[in-house]
């Protein structure tokens, strides 16, 4: 499918390849072709100028019915000639891993390019259905720490808005997905096939997605605990704290309420609706350590009591829908009208000369935290030296 010289992202590419390289139409034809139910879209400027590409394939349009409505999206430079933006979404699979959902290119990061990647993601995918503090008390008793350490820091996260980054103020319940750490995880593994055209990009995406739907899919077959990895781990930590709970009385009129003593704290679990004073049961949808008390309490399991996003179950389905390889370029039957569309790469905002930059560029609190940090001989601590250890044992 694609040229030998185009394989290795690492391949260094010359204007005339990547004039010559433009296939986009016969390209999404072939997709939709192979992929039926798959969203391509591609907007050009009216002289044929290249502007955006949008790809969500029918194997993450069907998973996406068994993963949690949370998305994550992001927007990282290309470092090919001509530049532009690769923006992404995806989401989190009942394992805790990534699970791209759709991918764009689009000449560059504006509010147009993100307004039409919303419409495109929106229109064709949008489902019909960060702060780890569970409670107001816990979120302010945290803010007040902050704001000791640094008034500036508190005032910081004021102005950001704090929905968008406490689980406590969020508008919608984001369970366990409460940072972009899945994009910074698939940028890091796209790197260095944003060096190659557009063509190119997008069917590593293609088959990277392949890829991953076959290994997580036989991951997922040997997986023989009810819940994925993630959750299960999550849920054992909570079992072993919940062996230190001591069960308070039970009125036989609220037999779905039990209070729990947790250290000097009571907690009130209500199983019937699913929620612990403690917020935690409510916000990530799994058994606190409290709840699963009181299910020990009353001789039950938790299998009830947790999202069914998190099961072997929808992991399975997630990933019963292979991507399989596209057919060879020499056998693609394109019609006519679709050769005859012109795509030309957008000439603007070339890249200037000389080695592209391969990092993001950090933050100052970043840099400043990796700065070298001076450690002892004798003892092993930090902030000192040797020669000036306290520490050092008399002779």
């Amino acid at each position: 499918m694609v040229v030998p010289k185009y394989c290795d992202p690492k391949t260094i590419y010359t204007p005339k390849d990547i004039q010559t390289d433009i296939k986009l139409p016969k390209y999404f034809y072939i997709l939709e072709e192979t992929y039926p139910g798959s969203i391509v879209k591609l907007k050009k400027a009216a002289d044929y100028y290249f502007l955006y590409a949008f790809v969500a394939l029918c194997t993450s349009i069907s998973g996406w019915q068994h993963c949690r409505p949370v998305v994550v999206v992001d927007g990282t430079f290309l470092k090919s000639a001509y530049r532009g933006i690769m923006l992404t979404a995806r989401t989190m699979d009942a394992t805790g891993t990534i699970f791209p959902l759709a991918y764009a290119v689009v000449d560059s990061e504006n509010d147009a390019s993100w307004k039409w990647f919303f419409e495109q993601f929106k229109e064709h995918m949008v489902k019909d259905l960060q702060s780890r503090s569970y409670t107001l008390d816990e979120f302010n008793e945290r803010m007040l720490k902050i704001e000791e350490v640094d008034p500036r820091v508190k005032s910081y996260l004021y102005d950001i808005g704090y929905h968008r980054w406490s689980r406590v103020h969020a508008t919608v319940n984001r369970t366990f997905t409460m940072t972009s750490n899945i994009v910074e995880s698939l940028n890091v593994v796209t790197k260095e096939a944003r060096e190659l055209p557009i063509f190119d990009l997008l069917e590593y995406m293609r088959t990277l997605l392949e890829r991953w739907t076959k290994e997580k899919l036989l991951k997922a077959m040997g997986t023989f605990t009810y819940l994925g990895y993630k959750f299960n781990k999550e849920l054992d930590d909570n079992n072993t704290l919940s062996q230190k709970l001591r069960v308070g009385s039970m009125r036989a009129s609220t037999y779905h309420i039990h209070t729990m003593l947790d250290g000097v704290k009571w907690y009130i679990v209500c199983l019937e609706n699913k929620k612990c004073s403690c917020g935690q049961f409510q916000l990530d949808e799994l058994p606190c350590a409290h709840a699963l008390a009181a299910l020990r309490h009353r001789n039950e399991t938790y299998e009830n009591y947790g999202s069914p996003y998190y099961t072997r179950k929808s992991l399975l389905l997630t990933y019963e829908m292979p991507v399989n390889p596209l057919p060879d370029e020499s056998k693609w039957d394109v019609p006519q009208h679709i050769l005859d569309e012109v795509v030309k790469p957008h000439a603007r905002d070339k890249r200037r000369p000389g080695k592209p930059h391969k990092e993001r560029y950090k933050t100052f609190d970043e840099i400043k935290s990796k700065k070298y940090k001076v450690s002892c001989g004798n003892c092993g601590g930090e902030g000192h030296n040797k020669r000036t250890c306290k520490n050092a044992p008399n002779l």
